[in-house]
């Protein structure tokens, strides 16, 4: 199954550089019947990159939660088995207002199941702080941003 796993780029470095998985559970995105219902004029692609945007967003979160880590938002698509992913937010986050794509990673994920990955382009870095800060218009401005995308064999590139 395809996920799309918001990440911080400290954690993609501790994948790259010393092989530490991704740790689960972990808040991931995927194309689920619900978010297909919710688009139904949007072909595949389109809501694979729906999927990939509250990805995005949730990868604002994390680095709230991390402030030590590089302030770009980032998103890892993944490959991981079906029964490696199970409905609905870990554990007991369940807020009643999740994303039509959230799914729960239940196993680690190692550089093997990396397709590629989605990151800001560094001229993101000071509307992510204030996004991070709770500016609403630095958060509509990285609403309209495209995230670069990146080969696995690229990773090491991302610039940080």
């Amino acid at each position: 199954m395809r996920l799309y796993l918001p990440a911080t780029l400290d954690e993609l470095d501790a994948l790259l550089r010393a092989g530490t998985p991704l740790a689960a559970p972990r808040r991931a995105h995927a194309v689920t019947p619900a978010l297909a219902a919710l688009l139904p004029d949007e072909d595949e692609e389109g809501v694979e990159f729906a999927a990939q945007l509250m990805a995005a967003d949730d990868a604002l979160v994390l680095l709230a939660a991390r402030p030590g880590a590089p302030g770009l938002r980032l998103v890892v698509t993944v490959e991981v088995p079906d029964d490696a992913v199970r409905a609905g937010a870990p554990g007991d986050e369940d807020t009643g207002d999740e994303a039509a794509s959230l799914v729960s990673l239940t196993s680690s994920v190692a550089l093997d199941d990396v397709v590629c990955a989605h990151v800001d382009e560094p001229a993101a870095r000071d509307e992510v702080a204030l996004a991070l800060d709770g500016d609403d218009a630095a958060l509509d401005a990285l609403a309209e941003r495209d995230l670069l995308w990146y080969d696995v064999s690229e990773l090491d590139r991302i610039p940080r």
